[in-house]
């Protein structure tokens, strides 16, 4: 129970912060209590939110140049949000089993359950996908990595697309969607 009043907390505190250097504050603070594991942290959240934050940011940037407006103040402000609150979830969830904080309700347990398989499940798949083509090629080759990646993007397709189809059905099964 605490857990999650610390989690909701602190989530809903970093979303409310509108003022940047209110924001620098929370960052620090964020900062602080994970300075054991700051390091590894930050390399995962830069990892995670790399794409999307270099999406928003140059999506902003072309917006801003159109409007003749000065971008800067909302980038940095949009990214230390992405970044503090992605630190602060992986700080979160790396000291309290997601298992248990979703524990709560019948229904996310079983989300999360089926997510979790998903998941691993894909992992998996890639992870044998990488070894087999380690295992066949020694040297690296343009077209060849090029129709490994077409191959495997092919294959996860497929299977997401059957994999979600057979998820709606045991969920519905379960009366998910009554």
């Amino acid at each position: 129970m605490l857990n999650r009043a610390i989690f909701f907390i602190g989530f809903f505190l970093i979303l409310w912060l509108k003022d940047i250097s209110y924001l620098f504050v929370a960052f620090s603070i964020v900062s602080l209590v994970c300075w054991r594991d700051f390091w590894i942290l930050s390399k995962k959240v830069f990892k995670s939110v790399a794409f999307f934050n270099a999406g928003i940011t140059l999506g902003y940037l072309i917006l801003a140049f159109y409007k003749d407006i000065s971008p800067w103040y909302y980038i940095v402000y949009i990214n230390l949000k992405v970044f503090t609150i992605t630190l602060f979830m992986f700080w979160f969830f790396k000291r309290v089993s997601i298992v248990e904080f979703f524990s709560f309700s019948k229904e996310m347990s079983y989300i999360l359950s089926i997510t979790l398989s998903q998941i691993y499940s894909y992992k998996k798949s890639f992870e044998d996908f990488r070894l087999a083509y380690r295992a066949r090629f020694v040297k690296s080759f343009r077209q060849r990595e090029k129709d490994f990646i077409a191959v495997v993007f092919s294959y996860f397709l497929k299977k997401s697309m059957s994999d979600s189809h057979q998820r709606v059905l045991a969920m519905r099964a379960r009366g998910f969607f009554d």
